[in-house]
């Protein structure tokens, strides 16, 4: 009769069997995540553009593409930022090209930002290729392979949502 260690051994299922795989796991996307984050930067640099002006583009291009108006006050929430900062990036996506102002069809004091065909055509050069590599990683994985890659990503996502930006001291709090 077997042990219940010795049906782990067949299986790969002992406790440190399952640690190492999901060390294994974390490190392949914590080395994603920074390429990713190289990829940006290049693109950023490439571009002559800020994290926030870049996310303001391809959230302006993103809109465009559902065929929906972007106003000042849209953005500041999405940026998370103060409308301060939200005009700076803005007129510096102007003065280069990149947005434009354009009046509300029906309030004369509200206005919506909208990106330029050149500054899509620059997003889409720049990112397009990226994107079709992407594409041709995953393509083809089985139906299996993608749900177990996104039920992943979903826990991942999840861990990382409950971290909090102010954790309680316990003792400071007594």
């Amino acid at each position: 009769m077997e042990t219940g260690s010795e049906s782990r051994y067949w299986y790969g299922a002992s406790e440190e069997d399952r640690r190492r795989r999901a060390v294994e796991v974390l490190q392949a996307f914590r080395v994603y995540r920074a390429a990713e984050v190289a990829m940006r930067r290049r693109t950023r640099e490439s571009m002559s553009m800020g994290e926030n002006e870049l996310l303001v583009l391809r959230y302006l291009i993103k809109a465009a593409g559902q065929q929906r108006q972007v106003s000042p006050s849209e953005l500041t929430r999405y940026l998370g930022v103060s409308t301060a900062s939200t005009t700076a990036i803005v007129d510096r996506l102007e003065k280069t090209g990149h947005v434009t102002r354009v009046p509300h069809p029906t309030d004369r004091r509200s206005i919506y930002i909208v990106a330029t065909a050149v500054s899509d055509e620059e997003v889409r050069a720049t990112l397009g290729s990226m994107h079709t590599r992407m594409m041709a990683a995953v393509v083809d994985m089985t139906p299996e392979e993608s749900a177990a890659v996104i039920a992943c990503l979903g826990r991942l996502q999840d861990a990382v949502d409950q971290v909090d930006p102010h954790p309680v001291d316990a003792e400071a709090a007594h």
